[in-house]
Order: C-alpha cells, then sequence, then structure tokens
C-alpha cells in the first residue's frame, strides 16, 4: 500500500484519524510534528520560538522526505501542504486526504490547546484567515472528508472505504 498522507488544519483531528486508521489497515502511524520533535529533541512550541518559522519548514520538509512511503500513515502538520515539495512529495509517493473541519469547530478545539505556535493568543477571525490562505494546498488532495459532525471511527471508516476502490 502507498504512503496515506492526512492534510489539513490544525486541529482537524488528524493524529487521531491516523491512529484509528492505521489499526483498522495494520500499518504503522507516523505523526510527522512528532517525528520532527524526537528527531530535534525539542518541542514545535521551542522550536518556532528558537528558530522561527522557517527553520521549522526546513524541518519538515527534510522530515517528510525521511519517512517510509508504503504501508505507513504519515499525520501532517497543518502547515506542511504550504511547500509546493511537500505536496509533490506526498502526491508522489502516496494518496493525500484532506480532513476539512468547519472554522467554528477548529477554534473551538484550539481554544482548549495551548501548543500551537501560529494559534496561540489568535482570534476566531485570525484562525479563519490562515485557513482560508491554506485552503488552495489543502485541496490539492486525493479525497476531501467533512469531518465536522462524524466520529474518528467514522471518518476513519470512509478512508477504508475509499482505499479499497484504488
Amino acid at each position: 500500500m502507498k504512503a496515506i498522507y492526512l492534510t489539513g488544519f490544525m486541529a482537524a483531528g488528524k493524529t487521531s484519524v491516523g491512529k484509528e486508521l492505521a489499526e483498522k489497515l495494520n500499518v504503522q502511524v507516523i505523526d510527522l510534528d512528532n517525528y520532527i520533535e524526537e528527531k530535534l529533541a525539542w518541542a514545535i512550541p521551542s522550536i518556532f520560538e528558537r528558530k522561527g518559522e522557517v527553520y521549522f519548514r526546513d524541518e519538515e520538509q527534510r522530515a517528510l522526505q525521511e519517512l517510509p512511503t508504503s504501508d505507513v500513515i504519515i499525520t501532517t502538520g497543518g502547515g506542511a501542504v504550504v511547500r509546493k515539495e511537500n505536496r509533490s512529495h506526498m502526491k508522489k509517493h502516496g494518496h493525500v486526504i484532506y480532513l476539512e473541519a468547519e472554522v467554528d469547530t477548529i477554534y473551538e478545539r484550539l481554544s482548549q490547546q495551548d501548543d500551537r505556535p501560529l494559534a496561540k493568543g489568535k482570534t476566531k477571525n485570525e484562525i479563519q484567515q490562515l485557513a482560508e490562505k491554506r485552503q488552495p494546498y489543502y485541496e490539492d488532495a486525493d479525497l476531501t472528508i467533512q469531518t465536522d459532525g462524524k466520529s474518528v471511527d467514522q471518518i476513519a471508516e470512509e478512508i477504508v472505504v475509499w482505499i479499497k476502490t484504488l
């Protein structure tokens, strides 16, 4: 099986869905942000604070290219799709699935977290603007799944059904 790359805005559910999907397909799941944190021995907020977003995006691009490209689910960070090289790599080596969530849902989830450097202290309007800026990149996917009102299991099952049609 080619790699499955889960994309979407921060707090869209990529990590949760990735774990469930990996279990259903009996393959490993790799969270790109966790991989970067382990590789650099820094938490994502620290990387942003110490080195900035450009440094993080460079590391993110390198990390994505280091990961396996078969029999794996890779959950990406919300901004991984911004770089053309990342989108090209994912398209070439696997299937890209965009988990879409409404801004209200995302904002509610983000308000309960404090480990998202690009969301910290942002208003709902600012979150919406960032999501809209990234939207064309997310839509460059093989499959889009609207996640609002669905359980993690339902979303993962939709993906499994889609994979069986490939």
